[in-house]
């Protein structure tokens, strides 16, 4: 007969917390539920203040390359983030109740994408301390990939 301990980490209906599976697991719904937090807020600000948004980009984009892009590209990138937060909260709510991380996993894939498209917009204005300033939400969005694969 197994020991209360052992008994206890062999039911896989249970989780320890306190273990390294159980770790991975608060990693995971830790990592989904601030990239769903970051990108429906960021999106959603988006679409409540679109005009506001549309004034600064255009005027932050306007010695850039992408001056004549700037409708298209907040709408893509709204599209993204809402994208990105929709497939991390749901991928949240899954990865609580075990039901795997799938879904979160495309969700952290959409956050990196986003950032990227972040990133690139930041680098073509020539706003180098705005691009610098992603790096920390990019390297998040990695290691959440690798959390939820």
């Amino acid at each position: 007969m197994l020991a209360p301990k052992e008994r206890f980490r062999n039911d896989t209906s249970m989780l320890t917390l306190h273990t390294p599976e159980g770790a991975k697991y608060l990693l995971q719904a830790l990592v989904s539920a601030f990239l769903a937090i970051l990108f429906l807020q960021a999106g959603l600000d988006k679409v409540g203040d679109r005009r506001g948004n549309m004034e600064w980009l255009t005027g932050h984009f306007a010695k850039s390359a992408l001056a004549g892009m700037v409708p298209f590209l907040l709408t893509v990138l709204t599209f993204l983030e809402i994208a990105a937060g929709a497939l991390c909260g749901v991928g949240t709510v899954l990865v609580l109740f075990r039901q795997g991380s799938i879904v979160a996993f495309f969700g952290a894939l959409l956050s990196a994408l986003s950032i990227l498209a972040l990133f690139l917009g930041q680098r073509m204005a020539r706003d180098y301390a705005g691009a610098g300033s992603l790096v920390p939400y990019f390297l998040l969005a990695l290691v959440s990939l690798y959390l939820l694969a």
